[in-house]
């Protein structure tokens, strides 16, 4: 196929298209540049053109030009990604979402919105209800909610509910396929994995229905210690609290919080290890009475009674990945890792990768969660990053240890899962997008069904860097 660029924007040019290079590079961008790896390889990628539909009909004209005339489409919300998941590898159209923003409905438990709605407007509008999102990314302030669904897998608040694609999390997506004639597909149930963490694929979404959970002004705390154990059994054993409600518990090495939260650095010293926790004010009075059974832990902030002279901000902002963030901005030679360790064997394996990596060229982050309803750590390891191959050579020891790697230094979904085929995702792609049009070269099952996962995967249709 020959995509007819000149036709498909002279076809839809009666929509907000946009056509100056200058914007059209800034939206064929996301946060790919955490990983030096894709920043080499994806660094020149730009889109030939961006639409911005304001709604459905819109959306379905999009895709049904594009269709017509060969132009690849990927959709994009806010490009806080880290993968490059919404990096148009094969240029054609950006269908840019963001103008599709309203809160629909909110009723008790639930709300319907569209996936361009900013995950910080989501949660003010459920606010003003009394409730509020279950799990959003620490980019909860730029993100948009159809982002989160389609490129994401958990975040704050998964210490409570787990991750995106368990059961529960997603109660209803509505999506259009790219056909000759587009189909309006609504999903529930087992349907949902289809396109839920799909990279757009296999279909837009372009209406959501998510869960509620009751608002809480949740109190901000940072508990220090000088074992880096102690932290990690800190946060674990909260977490398995029953009857303490979290939201977040996060676990930084020494020295993350010393080395790269400059508004904690004057509250540590360079072998604190720290935990971040945001609790529900009726679980205070428990959570203090657990914190005075652990003399090895000590309460260095709390956002309803700090006595620092500059708060700190929202503690989720220094946990999942806005931890590689603020690292980032200190030191640009870092990067991340992420590890599955799974319940019950997950303080053992943590340590034992610990021992590995004595001289802080990997730094552990976590992140509880519940997985299956047991609570274990997902992994956000900060990496000192030197080459390519020694970065291969640290997630193969992981791997060998035991560890699930996640890998974010690349941007196909299999690579960047369990490298294994997702058949009920390749399967709907072939129905709803028989051309293969829809955010290519991010599903090597469509492309190459016989990839052996030995080497980086290379998409052939890659835009060449001029």
């Amino acid at each position: 196929m020959t995509a007819n660029i000149a036709a498909a924007k002279e076809a839809l040019s009666h929509l907000d298209i946009e056509e100056r290079e200058a914007a059209i590079r800034t939206a064929s961008r996301d946060f790919f540049w955490y990983s030096p790896v894709l920043k080499d390889r994806l660094d020149h990628v730009m889109a030939d053109f961006v639409v911005r539909p304001k709604t459905e009909a819109e959306v379905i004209e999009v895709l049904k030009v594009c269709y017509e005339h060969d132009v690849p489409v990927t959709t994009r919300g806010a490009g806080t990604g880290n993968y490059g998941q919404a990096m148009p590898l094969a240029g054609g159209c950006v269908l840019h979402l963001r103008n599709m923003n309203a809160v629909k409905e909110i009723t008790p438990g639930r709300v319907v919105v569209e996936p361009g709605c900013l995950l910080k407007e989501l949660d003010a509008a459920c606010n003003e209800q009394g409730q509020e999102i279950r799990m959003f990314s620490s980019t909860w302030d730029t993100a948009t909610v159809g982002g989160f669904i389609a490129g994401g897998s958990g975040g704050v608040g998964s210490v409570h509910w787990g991750s995106l694609r368990d059961l529960g999390n997603i109660i209803r997506l509505r999506v259009v396929t790219m056909e000759a004639e587009p189909r309006v597909l609504e999903f529930r149930g087992e349907e949902l994995a289809r396109v839920s963490h799909a990279y757009g694929t296999n279909g837009i979404i372009t209406e959501l229905e998510l869960p509620l959970a009751p608002a809480y002004d949740w109190v901000d705390i940072f508990v220090a210690t000088d074992d880096f154990p102690e932290a990690m059994a800190f946060a674990d054993d909260l977490a398995n609290q029953d009857g303490i409600l979290l939201k977040l518990a996060s676990v930084y090495e020494a020295p993350i919080a010393h080395e790269y939260f400059l508004r904690v650095k004057p509250h540590v010293e360079e072998g604190t290890n720290l935990v971040g926790l945001m609790v529900a004010p009726h679980s205070m009075d428990a959570f203090l009475t657990f914190l005075g059974r652990r003399p090895e832990a000590r309460m260095i902030y709390r956002s309803d009674d700090h006595d620092w002279p500059r708060k700190p901000g929202k503690i989720f902002e220094y946990g999942w990945n806005h931890t590689t963030l603020r690292a980032l901005k200190v030191d640009p030679s870092i990067t991340y890792l992420q590890v599955r360790y799974a319940f019950p064997d997950h303080r053992e394996l943590i340590e034992k990768i610990r021992a590995m990596f004595p001289g802080g060229e990997v730094m552990q982050h976590l992140e509880a969660l519940r997985m299956g309803g047991k609570v274990a750590f997902a992994g956000l390891s900060m990496v000192k990053f030197t080459t390519e191959e020694r970065l291969n050579e640290i997630i193969q020891m992981h791997e060998d240890a035991g560890a699930m790697i996640f890998n974010p230094h690349r941007y196909t979904l299999e690579e960047g899962g369990r490298q294994t085929v997702d058949d009920t995702q390749l399967s709907f792609k072939k129905e709803a997008d028989p051309k293969g049009l829809l955010n290519p070269g991010k599903m090597i099952a469509w492309d190459d069904p016989d990839f052996a996962y030995d080497k980086m995967y290379a998409y052939p249709g890659m835009k060449a860097a001029e």
